[in-house]
C-alpha cells in the first residue's frame, strides 16, 4: 500500500509514499486534518479567494484555504482554530457569503462574511 499515513499509536501504514505508476498527491497533511466538506471559492466577496480551495477540517478544528495558482497549491491558511469546533460541511451562497457547520454538542450554522 502507498499511504503517507500513520497509525493512530504511532508508525507508519504500508510500504511507502511513492510506487510506480502512482501519481503523488498535490497536498499532504501528516498528521491528517480529517478532511470534511470542500469547495473552489468562486464568489468575489473574499477578495483574492476566488479559485482557492476550501476545505473543512474536523480534527484540525479549522477552515483551511489553500492558495491555488493553476494547478500548483502555493500555501496554506488555517481559520477559525479559534473556534475550537469541527468544520463538517462548508457551502458558498449565491452572494460569495460562506456558511459553515460545525459539529460539536451545540453545532453551529456559522456565516462567513469578510
Amino acid at each position: 500500500r502507498v499511504t503517507f499515513g500513520e497509525e493512530y499509536g504511532g508508525g507508519k501504514i504500508g510500504s511507502g509514499s511513492e510506487a510506480p505508476g502512482m501519481t503523488p498527491p498535490k497536498w499532504v497533511w501528516v498528521p491528517s486534518i480529517a478532511p470534511s466538506g470542500m469547495i473552489f471559492y468562486q464568489g468575489e466577496l473574499f477578495r483574492g479567494w476566488q479559485g482557492n480551495l476550501l476545505i473543512g477540517a474536523l480534527r484540525g478544528q479549522a477552515l483551511v484555504r489553500l492558495q491555488l495558482a493553476g494547478n500548483k497549491i502555493i500555501g496554506e491558511e488555517r481559520l477559525l482554530t479559534e473556534q475550537g469546533e469541527r468544520i463538517r460541511t462548508i457551502k458558498e451562497g449565491p452572494d460569495g457569503v460562506l456558511y459553515l457547520l460545525t459539529d460539536s454538542g451545540q453545532g453551529r450554522l456559522l456565516k462567513l462574511t469578510p
